[in-house]
């Protein structure tokens, strides 16, 4: 059942020593909800990191990022789509990034993605700028569909760091909304989504919060108290 927003803020803000010290470890993401300038290349890009980042050591895809950038030519979507196979193997190969030649082909399958909304919509930063706010979890099964290895919680942490108001489902997340019978059986499912996007967004009504900060919120309300 689903528990009302303020009840949850009430358990988080005892659990973090009151109203004032939940509110200031809300954090917003960088640029939070202005995707104005938001180009495809960065797009691009940020898909990229989170894809060599998941799993990984993050530190080190962060210091090794400006020889990403780069490597590929600052992730220039028609710069990507015209290299032929043999660079892109040299490329897997380039000792100035991390040599994971699967994770390296992401980025022209993922620029091929982008071009393709691009065609349709201008670019794929307009098509994502128009994306109903209130159908999240739709951007997530389209990115999976469509886009290569952003699946999960890549896409939208990724999403998360061009400026996208965007709940994570982590693992505190994940077993809250089960918990409270917000869905049963794998989160995955469309109809656990469709729930689970359901939930949000009666919370923001309620609340007028991002749904960033209610994600965060109901990960400091549960369990470990990891911020997502």
């Amino acid at each position: 059942m689903r528990e009302p927003f303020q009840k949850i803020w009430a358990r988080a803000a005892a659990r973090k020593g009151g109203d004032a010290a939940l509110e200031a470890l809300l954090r917003p993401p960088a640029h939070f909800g202005d995707l104005a300038d938001l180009t495809d290349d960065r797009l691009l890009a940020a898909f990229t990191k989170q894809i060599f980042q998941s799993g990984f050591v993050w530190r080190v895809v962060e210091q090794k990022w400006p020889d990403f950038e780069a490597v590929f030519f600052g992730f220039d979507i028609e710069k990507m789509l015209l290299l032929p196979d043999e660079v892109w193997e040299q490329k897997s190969q380039d000792p100035r990034i991390i040599r994971n030649a699967t994770k390296v082909m992401t980025i022209r399958q993922n620029a091929q993605m982008l071009a393709d909304l691009a065609e349709q919509h201008g670019s794929a930063a307009n098509w994502l700028r128009a994306w109903p706010k209130d159908n999240l979890v739709g951007l997530w099964q389209y990115l999976k569909k469509h886009g290569s290895r952003l699946g999960g919680n890549t896409g939208p942490v990724a999403l998360r760091r061009v400026g996208l108001d965007c709940f994570l489902l982590s693992q505190d997340v994940e077993h809250y909304l089960k918990h409270c019978a917000i869905f049963d059986g794998s989160a995955g499912s469309q109809r656990s989504l469709a729930a689970i996007q359901d939930a949000f967004n009666a919370w923001q009504g309620e609340s007028g919060r991002s749904f960033n900060e209610i994600s965060q919120t109901i990960g400091f309300s549960v369990g470990d108290n990891r911020p997502n």
